[in-house]
């Protein structure tokens, strides 16, 4: 995938395939997800929108081989997931960093893991933070960095083993509307410059629409595919188009298909 340094030929396919996931209670099973079709391609961003409990952070984390579906299946370039692994980056809303660990020693954690030389690491840790505009933080502890320098060393940390598939659970939902604001339009830059292909979750219909290629609406639970909605914006997007008739247009599909969903109707996009 190659996340410093611009396109790359390798391809890497995510699809799900008739997913089904139930949770045992004392009251019987609950169905979260029923039969969800889905795949992103190659250097897309494709958004997973629905209500809450609809069943999209559990689809990331059967993704992420955190979760084991009751019935179907996740294949990454054709290989069903069963665990977790390095060709999976995840970044939760929550920072998930190891609050006595550096910038740098956070983006380098995976890295020792796979027990690159301390050469290898230090270059490929100073890269990425440059691509994450932290490079003069890389020896400061979490505890004084924003909330958005917090979720660009979390993103770079999951970058830095080179996934086949980065997969973002309500990344940004911690944020203040502003830092919000610009971390999509950091993530949007990112993905330009790196080529990664990226399944993101999101409640955030207009965060949806200015960030991905493609949207996938899941109805109320259980979670199915009630829509997929392509986004023809092309790869540069700023802020300004929220403005625009065509943005707003757009949202109020999406928003439609969340409606429809929510009372049960499926709705082919």
């Amino acid at each position: 995938m190659g996340p410093v340094g611009g396109a790359t030929t390798a391809t890497h396919h995510l699809a799900a395939i008739d997913l089904v996931k139930d949770f045992p209670t004392k009251s019987g099973p609950v169905l979260a997800l029923d039969g969800v079709n889905l795949h992103v391609e190659t250097g897309e961003l494709v958004c997973l929108v629905g209500a809450s409990g609809c069943g999209k952070s559990t689809l990331l984390a059967i993704a992420a081989g955190l979760e084991s579906p009751t019935s179907g299946q996740v294949l990454l370039d054709g290989v069903e997931v069963v665990g977790p692994g390095s060709d999976r980056g995840l970044v939760f809303q929550g920072y998930s960093l190891y609050p006595w660990r550096t910038v740098a020693e956070n983006v380098a954690f995976g890295l020792e893991l796979k027990h690159l030389n301390k050469a290898e690491i230090r270059a490929r840790v100073s890269d990425l933070l440059a691509v994450v505009g932290l490079g003069d933080f890389a020896d400061t502890l979490p505890r004084a960095l924003s909330g958005g320098m917090k979720q660009r060393t979390a993103i770079a940390r999951a970058l830095a083993t080179e996934p086949a598939v980065l997969l973002l659970d309500e990344p940004f939902g911690a944020l203040d509307a502003q830092t919000r604001a610009s971390m999509q339009e950091f993530l949007v830059g990112l993905w330009q410059r790196t080529s990664t292909t990226i399944l993101m979750v999101t409640h955030d219909v207009e965060e949806a629409v200015f960030l991905s290629q493609r949207i996938y609406v899941l109805s109320s639970r259980p979670g199915r595919v009630a829509a997929e909605v392509a986004v023809d914006f092309g790869a540069e997007r700023h802020h300004d188009l929220l403005r625009e008739p065509v943005f707003q247009s757009l949202c109020h599909t999406v928003d439609d298909h969340l409606r429809a969903g929510n009372h049960g109707v499926i709705v082919e996009a």
